[in-house]
């Protein structure tokens, strides 16, 4: 069996009007918490879910320094990074035709040691997760920073891809209901594990649409 080339990699070779722009791109990475990292280790598949946030043209990631496979994907070698958003069912008169909305992205490269202060990295990661909470704890500690491995996977053109579907299912064949139903993570009310207030970060979780 023939190895894929990069460049094949790079394009969609079904329903190719469903490719997006950088700005997809953009917006998918800024709404997805988690990612898929995916390599290849001692000649076998690995994958792991991953919090991440875009830094401009870079996407950071986070582990500890006592990882094995982080480890190993540090040393340069290839990786790929999957997000997916979706945004909803779509119904139709046959199952066949079922379908859904959504929002898709595949960024490849090779991830790097961050050239930044590892603490600036942490802190675009956790506003990301619960944006204003950095400003209301504590600082990094040294130690914290030091057990903390910060890579990025650099967003090169040539080396992403992104897909997206929306709108409503094809004309039925016969006069039945056929729809979308639409799909969106919200947050419950917190649950405190401690007394005192709920800080603002958190509760802006709760209230933002």
């Amino acid at each position: 069996m023939g190895v894929m080339s990069t460049d094949a990699l790079s394009r969609l070779h079904r329903k190719p009007d469903r490719g997006g722009d950088r700005a997809l791109l953009d917006e998918i990475l800024d709404e997805v918490k988690v990612g898929t990292l995916s390599t290849v280790v001692d000649g076998l598949p690995w994958s792991v879910p991953m919090l991440f946030a875009r830094d401009g043209d870079r996407i950071l990631l986070h582990g500890s320094t006592g990882a094995g496979a982080l480890r190993h994907v540090a040393t340069g070698a290839p990786v790929t990074l999957t997000a997916f958003v979706l945004d909803g069912l779509v119904v139709a008169d046959t199952l066949f035709d079922h379908s859904a909305n959504y929002r898709s992205a595949v960024v490849r490269g090779t991830l790097d040691e961050v050239d930044v202060d590892p603490s600036h990295a942490l802190d675009v990661l956790s506003d990301k997760l619960i944006p204003g909470r950095t400003d209301e704890v504590r600082a990094h500690t040294g130690k914290e920073i030091a057990a903390t491995a910060v890579l990025a996977l650099e967003i090169r053109d040539g080396q992403w891809i992104t897909k997206a579907r929306s709108g409503p299912p094809g004309e039925p064949s016969e006069p039945v209901w056929t729809g979308v139903v639409p799909t969106r993570i919200v947050y419950g009310e917190p649950v405190g594990a401690t007394d005192g207030e709920v800080p603002a970060s958190v509760r802006g979780l709760t209230t933002r649409d």
